[in-house]
């Protein structure tokens, strides 16, 4: 067999298996598309198409009945930019988030560590904390609004012994975003503390152990080791309660329906009210993209925030 003969076999071999690697990597991605379709089919439509519609109506005066799609350009934005209301629920927003996101750090972490010393019966205490994240909203509410009923509520019959006069919680503008406050703290801080306990657990028993033998504390142990091996989670959870509590809606409508006199409004439920009160789709939908805006700038700032820490 001449040399050309050889040469063009092996070229011929090596173009089969060429032709086959190429055959098995479209098969291979035929599936892995036919995998991903039910879910990009999912995504697009409950998803992507809603943001776009929003997008549109944005620049429409479209009503909860249909009429009014004219185009009207960006004067729903510039309404809205404009609106003292808008920028009153922004302000509640981000107040609420103030007053709830710090708590919910700091109790699930003095919960978590409670549970992680050992205290007899520790499947209660887990249970107990984390048992109100399982409830719905709607459970949540009205067991907090008979909790602060004026006259009948637990809170302000455990106020009276220290002297405190019946403060009507969700019906006093100086009380009522403090009343929610308390509502979602109890509410969601089980989830947080779930977080800080894993972490906990996943710090290594040999750093307290060296600590001891150099003569450290429990305090010092506490300020040296856990609070630095906790940065990580500490992070996370102040993303996620940021985010979370930026996004209040359910409690706030269901136990103060953004009042009295619009203390307790934050923007989700000034869209709600504008869009489905108001009957102005278009306006709702114009308020609803300048605080996604404004979200994406939160989340843009945490993660450069978090970035440069690290660095």
């Amino acid at each position: 067999m001449t040399t050309s003969a050889v040469s063009n076999r092996a070229q011929a071999t090596t173009g089969a298996k060429g032709d086959t690697k190429a055959a098995r990597r479209r098969k291979d991605n035929l599936a892995g598309w036919a995998f991903v379709a039910p879910f990009g089919v999912f995504f697009a439509l409950f998803l992507i198409w809603p943001i776009l519609f929003g997008l549109y109506l944005s620049f429409t005066g479209t009503t909860l009945t249909g009429a009014g799609g004219s185009f009207v350009g960006f004067a729903n934005y510039a309404e809205a930019l404009g609106s003292s209301d808008m920028w009153r629920a922004m302000l509640n927003t981000v107040w609420f988030t103030v007053l709830s996101t710090i708590p919910l750090v700091v109790i699930a972490l003095v919960m978590a560590l409670l549970v992680d010393l050992g205290l007899p019966g520790q499947w209660l205490w887990r249970l107990s904390f984390f048992m109100p994240f399982l409830l719905a909203s709607t459970v949540v509410s009205l067991f907090w609004i008979w909790m602060f009923n004026p006259q009948l509520g637990l809170i302000n019959e455990m106020l009276k012994p220290f002297g405190v006069a019946p403060i009507a919680w969700l019906q006093d503008p100086q009380w009522a975003m403090l009343g929610v406050v308390i509502a979602t703290v109890w509410w969601t801080v089980g989830f947080n503390f779930l977080l800080y306990l894993a972490a906990l657990q996943n710090i290594p028993e040999q750093q307290y152990e060296a600590a001891a033998l150099d003569g450290a504390g429990k305090w010092r142990q506490l300020f040296s080791i856990t609070i630095p091996q906790l940065a990580p989670t500490t992070a996370l959870i102040l993303i996620l309660q940021v985010l979370a509590s930026l996004k209040v809606f359910d409690q706030i409508y269901q136990m103060t329906q953004g009042g009295p006199a619009g203390t307790t409004r934050t923007a989700v439920v000034y869209i709600f009210d504008t869009g489905f009160t108001g009957y102005r789709f278009g306006y709702s939908a114009a308020v609803s993209f300048i605080f996604f805006a404004l979200i994406i700038l939160v989340s843009l700032v945490q993660f450069t925030s978090r970035k440069g820490a690290r660095s």
